[in-house]
């Protein structure tokens, strides 16, 4: 019988003792260290080494994959469809870019000590209220977390109340980010309008434009989705992710059996939120901007498409769909700009008949077959 102490961490210390875990947090980390090493270690000019441009890119793919593991929680373990996750992701990028904004002070094109170009161009006199606080990095950093976990607090609480499910649900989702969108794009909610937030120069007094500050935002960037991953394993294989996964299958049977289920979903939702939040404040100092276009719908259903891609209720399959299909981006975009929308559509109704469980279906289909092909020792005698 385990111990009083031991059960207590079980849930906790159980995603360390999968093989699935292992084998990701393995691969996870085995690529981190040789992204860095060809970075580091091997002569420009050599076919082996990486970049600063390709560092920055592989990060900001990691950043996707987290938010992609975000969504993945809510829609394979609860089974809500969110197609509004890009509003918590853009949030908490946006809670980030205020804090660089800050730490520009009088560097500037204007001059100002306080204000932010932007508002100098618009005649601003003083900092909004909102902005305060946010040239603290304790701050700043909690409110990435904070501010769209509020939101999602007070939008899930709203919801699940009220028992909006399915399709109604995922389209009060979207509506909400296309409402912030719309929002964000007015010069007078003092976020810097149509072009958002740019010219970011440091973050914690490190040069943003430095290739070891890039290799570290690229390694930051992997810890968070290990860690995310891990939390999130935790969830899923713990009793709350047993009545997660009950809700998700027979919401009315769960509630039967005397389960307040909407408090279930709203803690998951709004953990959720707050990991998509990380993914936006990992994603910002990467890209070096932050506008309105990261709340369009479009962005949410994208997501989506890397979950199913690579495989709902897995995690690990998210990981994978939202690495792919940037990827895929990234060629396409190159060779053919005008096509990408096609492919993604194309994808998405490939993905939909040939892989209906994704890429993480297909592979564990492969394993369940070679070990039909070889059976054990024991089996045969």
């Amino acid at each position: 019988m385990m111990t009083q102490a031991t059960s207590s961490q079980f849930w906790l210390t159980r995603p360390f003792g999968e093989r699935a875990t292992q084998t990701f947090l393995g691969v996870l980390f085995a690529a981190l260290l040789l992204v860095t090493v060809l970075h580091l270690a091997v002569p420009q000019g050599h076919p082996l080494h990486v970049n600063a441009y390709t560092v920055n890119l592989f990060g900001k793919y990691l950043s996707y994959a987290l938010l992609a593991v975000a969504v993945d929680l809510v829609w394979g373990y609860l089974g809500i469809l969110s197609l509004g996750h890009g509003a918590f992701f853009a949030i908490g990028g946006y809670a980030m870019g205020m804090y660089l904004m800050r730490q520009i002070g009088d560097r500037g094109t204007y001059g100002h000590p306080i204000l932010p170009d932007f508002m100098v161009f618009l005649n601003w006199d003083s900092l909004p209220w909102y902005w305060h606080g946010f040239d603290m990095a304790w701050f700043a950093f909690a409110m990435v977390l904070l501010a769209p976990g509020m939101l999602a607090l007070v939008f899930g609480f709203l919801a699940f109340r009220s028992r909006v499910t399915g399709v109604y649900l995922s389209i009060i989702t979207q509506a909400l980010t296309f409402a912030l969108m719309l929002a964000f794009f007015r010069n007078e909610m003092g976020f810097g309008g149509n072009n958002g937030l740019t010219d970011f120069r440091e973050l914690l007094g490190f040069n943003l434009r430095s290739d070891a500050t890039r290799l570290g935002l690229f390694i930051a960037t992997g810890v968070a989705l290990a860690l995310g991953y891990i939390l999130c394993r935790a969830i899923v294989t713990s009793k709350l992710g047993r009545v997660c996964v009950a809700t998700r299958d027979a919401e009315a049977r769960t509630r039967f059996i005397g389960y307040r289920v909407e408090r279930f979903q709203l803690f998951v939702f709004v953990v959720s939120a707050m990991l998509a939040g990380l993914a936006g404040a990992l994603y910002v100092p990467q890209v070096g901007i932050i506008n309105p276009s990261e709340f369009s719908p479009l962005l949410s259903i994208e997501i989506v498409l890397w979950v199913a891609l690579g495989g709902r209720a897995t995690l690990y399959g998210a990981v994978i769909g939202a690495i792919l299909v940037n990827y895929a981006k990234t060629i396409f975009t190159g060779i053919m700009p005008d096509a990408w929308l096609f492919a993604l559509g194309a994808l998405f109704v490939l993905v939909t008949v040939l892989l209906p469980k994704g890429v993480a279906g297909l592979l564990g289909h492969l394993k369940r077959r070679k070990e039909d092909s070889h059976p054990s020792k024991e089996a045969a005698a």
